[in-house]
């Protein structure tokens, strides 16, 4: 009887606190200043060779660092759709665009 009443009173809980999180919270304005939320980008990243296409990029920096997360360059995309040739030696790299990562390989 006693392990009923505890695993009706768990489940119930678990719901509550569910039900909490999942609710709205009210949005204030503080000192009269709005926050505006910048729209989500696509952002394409597609590599061949040494040459990087980066795609909804503009104005944001393409980081290229090792597997061994040594810092190897960083990009300026200045345009929508930009091509870029990475002069860096044949290995392993990862390649980060705001919250777009990617793994690639030169040859």
């Amino acid at each position: 009887m006693q392990k009923t009443i505890l695993i009706f009173s768990t489940a119930a809980m678990l719901m509550l606190s569910a039900s909490a999180i999942a609710a709205p919270m009210p949005m204030e304005m503080a000192m009269g200043v709005a926050e505006q939320v910048e729209p989500e980008r696509t952002v394409g990243i597609n590599v061949e060779g040494n040459s990087v296409h980066v795609t909804g990029a503009s104005g944001m920096v393409l980081e290229v660092v090792s597997l061994t997360g040594r810092h190897v360059t960083s990009i300026k995309i200045e345009s929508p759709a930009q091509r870029v040739e990475l002069n860096i030696p044949k290995g392993c790299y990862i390649l980060k665009i705001g919250k777009v990562v990617r793994k690639i390989t030169v040859r």
